[in-house]
């Protein structure tokens, strides 16, 4: 036996033919109108689909005000601030170097990027080691 003498077990099914007369005709089962009643029509919930493709990501509530800082240079203070002139958020919001977030007032860091010649006085912020060294050797005070 070869394999082009092979016949099947079981006879093939005629396809049901809707909609051609008969006991099938009118709607045949498939209602009124619309993408489901026409031929050849493939009904995925798509958007389901592309929803489950999407990496699960953040989203806006899970921002956390504690794990944000403001962050702050030497040079821009340099450039903005008056000699003995007092460094905290509220007065950096007011010069407009830094903006609220979501109403709120946030935490402040200075880095050391740059240099400073005025004595500051830096209160109710964080600050780099090199910044902090750069401010004290200016004359300045970090309290």
């Amino acid at each position: 036996m070869q394999i082009h003498e092979l016949k099947p077990k079981h006879k093939n099914r005629d396809k049901k033919r809707i909609g051609r007369g008969g006991k099938k005709g009118t709607y045949s089962g498939k209602g009124m109108k619309g993408q489901a009643s026409r031929a050849g029509r493939k009904m995925v919930p798509i958007i389901r689909e592309l929803i489950k493709r999407y990496p699960k990501l953040k989203g806006y509530r899970s921002f956390r005000m504690d794990n944000y800082f403001a962050i702050v240079n030497l040079n821009v203070l340099e450039k903005t601030s008056k000699d003995g002139e007092i460094i905290n958020p509220e007065n950096l919001i007011k010069m407009g170097i830094i903006s609220k977030m979501k109403g709120k007032t946030p935490k402040v860091k200075i880095l050391g990027t740059g240099k400073i010649t005025k004595k500051l006085v830096v209160e109710n912020c964080k600050v780099s080691k090199t910044a902090e060294e750069a401010i004290k050797k200016a004359g300045g005070v970090i309290r």
